[in-house]
């Protein structure tokens, strides 16, 4: 049974969670990671998951992809009623969560249509190519080309495409923008709007906190694998005392 909404968190909606994660525990070794972490993400929200150097937010993201490092201990995920805490990684990934990793991966020798083409040999299909392309035209024009030698927004790019590409629920996204021009990440926001439009529910971590939150509907902060705050992004924005104290902005 899905667990509850945290009644001590501050919601946006009084719907139920779309994606819950109730009281997760995560380690690396004997290293406690992340320590007792609830919150929920409403069906086609994107929640800014930030927090300082070590808070914990991209284990909390690995833990939810469920890869098996760190490992889950303790507690429940839930992903439209499919119990997500029990599942390998592939399991997971089947059942419609996806994780864009902060190094992206993409595949050596491949172009970009091999990589896209290699995330649909097994069910479940998502979005086609030419659907693809409408959303990325920059990748149309080099789908032929290999996909490590584009442009590091290129590859986040092909990194979100690749990942569309499957029929996914929710996307994870590990520093989505790091080391990219202002301009393109402009571009991948106008995207990520695009890809809420749809429905498809996002988390994003990410050091350039401001663009995350001016991106985001809600925020969770973590600090030191806990959460220190649940609520909206624009309490976020407005509340300079706690950017300074969790996100040192």
């Amino acid at each position: 049974m899905q667990p509850e909404l945290d009644k001590n968190a501050n919601h946006a909606s009084t719907a139920p969670a779309y994606l819950s994660v109730y009281n997760m525990h995560a380690y690396y070794g004997e290293s406690y990671i992340v320590q007792g972490v609830s919150f929920n993400v409403h069906e086609g929200e994107i929640l800014a998951l930030l927090g300082r150097n070590g808070a914990g937010k991209t284990s909390t993201l690995r833990t939810i992809a469920r890869l098996g490092d760190p490992q889950l201990r303790q507690g429940e995920i839930w992903l439209d009623h499919q119990h997500l805490h029990s599942m390998s990684s592939h399991e997971a990934a089947v059942a419609g969560c996806a994780l864009v990793p902060e190094d992206r991966r993409i595949i050596p020798g491949l172009t970009v249509e091999e990589n896209l083409q290699l995330a649909q040999i097994t069910e479940p299909v998502g979005w086609t190519l030419e659907r693809i392309y409408d959303l990325f035209p920059r990748l149309g024009e080099r789908r032929k080309q290999e996909g490590v030698t584009m442009s590091g927004g290129e590859q986040q790019m092909l990194s979100i495409a690749r990942a569309l590409a499957r029929d996914i629920k929710v996307l994870l996204l590990d520093e989505p923008f790091e080391g990219l021009a202002p301009v393109i990440v402009q571009e991948i926001e106008k995207t990520l709007h695009h890809i809420r439009d749809q429905g498809i529910t996002t988390i994003i971590v990410e050091q350039n906190a401001i663009a995350a939150l001016e991106l985001s509907d809600r925020s969770v902060i973590l600090d030191t694998g806990s959460v220190v705050f649940d609520g909206t992004a624009k309490e976020v924005l407005d509340n300079a005392e706690l950017r300074r104290e969790y996100l040192a902005i």
